[in-house]
């Protein structure tokens, strides 16, 4: 599933590769031979290849031997692991719903305030990413667990430049600037959207992503934060308006590829598609970092993208939407602090950045160590937020986020009131409870 993949990757299909600056100093650890460090961690095929350069560089600087367990269903085996009393020295969480779950069991291990200060002076919107591995104990008191370490940014516009410089549109610096191209588009007989929510038994969590972006650019980031928790009822007038400023693009026809009627049926990876048509079916098309793997054959290097804008008016600065992976402490070990340690070292970034597939907030990192163009700029957008939000449906419960919520968009999109789809979405909640 899309929504809890970790992404990243797939950009590197988008532009040409870079040559590489010089890396950070080397990394030099404690010495810790003899010591045995287990990892479990989500990463596969390619991925588990580059993490496994990262893994070689800390052996090679401390002695230590890493033994790591990658794979799809690694979320259930931490769990199955943290209850019968043997994880491993480090897990790796998609997203930190279940991490949170697992310290609130006792299942993880406090890192101390000194590393969550250091989170907080060390990444891009640093506040951001240090509440996002803050998580309460088993006595209900909040305490930091994990670094983010390798994420991803859905907060894109993807177009293509030449049909730009062919019409003399330039690329918005604003939401109201978005808004005006989009009318401009539609004024002179084109369509600015293509946007299309099909996505099997997921159908709808495209259209989820857009409304978490709106939420993100019209309401605080503890307004997102208390909706994403249900502290903020679903159908406030403050979600409300947030589904309706993404309906502003979807339910137009004049704005939308095939028309409004299309949206909710059109699959999520035919949707971009219309970029690449002579003349373009439409000029816009706003999807995370993976959507590349989903353009015509040969044709990713004719596109680019740039950041979802943020209203200008509204002076909440640059928010940005995405998701990423948690290394936390599950069986504490001098080999377990070192490794944590080691991930504030820029190095431990930049390895996997040269590989490809790997995004990073740290601001210690080298841009230039980014594989490919696409992916400096994804990092540059990263370096550039002042506010960094998980995706919100994957925070909300099952039944919620990846159930009524994507229902809820799907019937918006096809015509249903914004105000009757959020006091549904809000029933399905309060129906868990």
């Amino acid at each position: 599933m899309f929504k809890t993949s970790t992404i990243a990757g797939a950009a590197a299909l988008a532009l040409t590769s870079l040559s590489g600056a010089a890396m950070a100093a080397d990394y030099k650890g404690p010495d810790l031979k003899g010591e045995v460090v287990t990892i479990t961690c989500p990463w596969t095929g390619a991925e588990e290849g580059m993490f496994k350069k990262v893994i070689a560089n800390f052996e090679k600087a401390t002695g230590a031997t890493v033994k790591h367990s990658c794979s799809q269903s690694s979320e259930q085996q931490i769990v199955i692991d943290i209850k019968a009393g043997s994880p491993s020295n480090l897990s790796v969480f998609p997203q930190p719903g279940l991490a949170a779950n697992m310290a609130a069991v006792g299942g993880l291990t406090p890192l101390g305030n000194k590393a969550r200060d250091w989170v907080k002076a060390n990444y891009a919107a640093g506040s951001s990413w240090a509440d996002l591995g803050t998580y309460k104990n088993k006595a209900g008191k909040e305490e930091f667990y994990g670094f983010f370490y390798n994420v991803n940014v859905k907060s894109l516009v993807w177009y293509i430049p030449e049909n730009f410089k062919e019409k003399g549109y330039k690329v918005p610096k604003s939401m109201e600037e978005l808004q005006d191209l989009t009318k401009k588009i539609a004024a002179d007989g084109g369509k600015p959207w293509c946007i299309g929510l099909g996505s099997d038994a997921a159908t709808g969590w495209p259209a989820t992503d857009w409304v978490e972006d709106m939420m993100l650019r019209t309401q605080s980031p503890q307004v997102y934060d208390d909706w994403t928790s249900n502290k903020m009822k679903f159908n406030d007038k403050r979600v409300v308006e947030a589904i309706e400023a993404y309906g502003w693009f979807a339910r137009n026809d004049a704005y939308v590829d095939g028309g409004s009627k299309a949206v909710a049926t059109v699959s999520f990876k035919d949707s971009p598609k219309g970029l690449f048509g002579t003349p373009p079916k439409c000029y816009m098309h706003r999807q995370a970092s993976f959507i590349p793997a989903f353009f015509p054959e040969g044709k990713a290097e004719d596109a680019d993208f740039f950041y979802f804008p943020s209203y200008a008016g509204k002076k909440l600065g640059n928010p940005v939407l995405g998701g990423g992976t948690i290394m936390t402490i599950t069986k504490d070990s001098k080999g377990a602090r070192a490794f944590m340690e080691y991930l504030q070292h820029p190095q431990s970034h930049e390895i996997w950045m040269a590989e490809g597939g790997f995004l990073t907030p740290h601001k210690g990192a080298d841009l230039g160590q980014y594989k490919t163009k696409a992916l400096r700029k994804q990092g540059e957008i990263l370096q550039g937020a002042t506010t960094f939000r998980f995706d919100g449906s994957d925070l909300m419960p099952g039944a919620v986020g990846a159930g009524s919520f994507w229902k809820g968009m799907v019937d918006y999109s096809g015509g249903k009131s914004a105000q009757a789809v959020a006091d549904d979405i809000q029933k399905s909640w309060e129906a868990l409870k």
